[in-house]
């Protein structure tokens, strides 16, 4: 998925690096940060400095790396101006060592008096050997930080640095990217609200190893879910194809034939209804205070028309069925058409090819499928689908807006941001 160079625009971040191996993906983090627009100031602990220089950072930042050694209270290079011109604090990696300290509120080095100075949300990734990770008081003191405005982004599984396999690596820095990125862009509208998406073309079984299906790629629908993880929403992606590099906190559901996506998606929207939050929604804040807004369905999946009337167990074999074989299709059920959208904002996707009717086909949408607005995409042909770009026309029941031609992700954040108003 293309990361927009301007989804952080004017986002202003300090990065805290500690003294773990691990710190040569904060490089990457850093590179992620900068390629979509924000400005990123690294302040480095003593032991951080002993695997890579801040010379490093500061190519990569273009900014001047606050430590120790250079505190500096002529200008706004020391840890209070630094952390007051920050959206964001970040500590990838933190080391046990810094997490106990932090729980503690000790302030013994340049990076800890920033993260005691900064009085807003603060986000760590750990990274520690399995036994110190494990250990039951760095385990408290991660519980101690949970209720101290710091969020925590969860270890992995593999083999650290001591050559062991285990618990205990930093998570990769696409993931602490997007976890940070919801941090900076949520907002009250999107947050915490229940909305489902749906999303690529579905195969319908002829036999075992054959079936019917359609060019849709699933990265418009991936992509809406990743600007609506970003703006707060608990996002649940049903789709029969997803974009490799979504947010991990993202729920997703893979599904293959229509049949298995309505029951999927029924199932959704009526625990949308009864509004509750998806199960990771509420691990990633235990102390939500729910309240009760009215989801949203965005329909982007590319459902087919006909199913095949007999699908058939194991393998036809074409001895079998000799030189020609006529498949028999019937009509598939209209999901977007019989799913009880009541109480719940809908979003149906169009595409089409003839220019000519094209308007007026997504328009009869709205009354024809009972929907609040249709996205349409008129494409020139096969080649158009799995691109990295989109051109969106957003219809409602009195206007179209047409939407600029722009990577799919920023065309997504367009889309959810005309929807408010539905």
């Amino acid at each position: 998925m293309l990361i927009p160079s301007n989804l952080l625009k004017n986002k202003k971040i300090v990065l805290g690096v500690t003294g773990s191996i691990a710190i040569y993906k904060s490089l990457e983090l850093v590179r992620l940060f900068v390629k979509a627009g924000a400005d990123v100031r690294v302040v480095m602990s003593e032991s951080a400095k002993k695997f890579i220089t801040p010379l490093t950072f500061e190519a990569v930042s273009s900014n001047r790396v606050l430590d120790d050694t250079n505190e500096s209270w002529a200008d706004n290079h020391n840890h209070i101006k630094t952390t007051q011109w920050a959206d964001l604090f970040v500590i990838a990696p933190a080391t046990a060592n810094t997490i106990a300290k932090l729980a503690n509120a000790i302030a013994d080095n340049m990076l800890l008096q920033c993260a005691l100075a900064y009085p807003n949300l603060k986000i760590i990734a750990p990274s520690a050997n399995t036994n110190m990770l494990e250990n039951p008081i760095t385990k408290a003191n991660l519980k101690m930080l949970n209720i101290a405005n710091y969020e925590i982004i969860d270890t992995q599984v593999k083999e650290l640095a001591c050559k062991t396999v285990g618990d205990g690596a930093m998570a990769e820095p696409l993931n602490i990217f997007w976890h940070c990125a919801r941090a900076l862009l949520k907002e009250e509208f999107w947050e915490n609200r229940r909305v489902i998406v749906t999303g690529g073309g579905t195969l319908e079984k002829i036999d075992d190893v054959r079936y019917i299906s359609n060019y849709s790629s699933g990265k418009m629908a991936s992509s809406i879910a990743t600007a609506l993880y970003c703006m707060g929403a608990d996002v649940n992606l049903i789709a029969t194809k997803f974009e490799p590099e979504l947010p991990k906190e993202l729920y997703t559901i893979a599904v293959e034939s229509s049949a298995e996506m309505l029951e999927y998606l029924s199932d959704s929207i009526r625990v949308a209804k009864k509004g509750k939050l998806s199960k990771a929604s509420l691990m990633r804040d235990e102390q939500i205070h729910l309240i009760q807004k009215k989801p949203y369905l965005f329909m982007a999946a590319a459902v087919s028309d006909f199913v095949p009337e007999f699908a058939q167990d194991g393998k036809i074999k074409k001895e079998i069925l000799g030189k020609e074989w006529s498949l028999k299709l019937k009509q598939n059920i209209d999901i977007l058409g019989s799913i009880d959208k009541t109480d719940i904002i809908t979003v149906g996707f169009k595409a089409e090819m003839d220019e000519q009717n094209a308007l007026s086909n997504a328009s009869a949408m709205i009354k024809n499928k009972g929907v609040d607005a249709v996205c349409l995409n008129v494409l020139k042909n096969s080649q158009s689908f799995g691109s990295d770009t989109n051109k969106i026309d957003f219809i409602v029941a009195d206007k179209t807006e047409s939407l600029e031609s722009a990577d799919k992700l920023s065309v997504a954040f367009e889309i959810i941001e005309h929807a408010k108003s539905l």
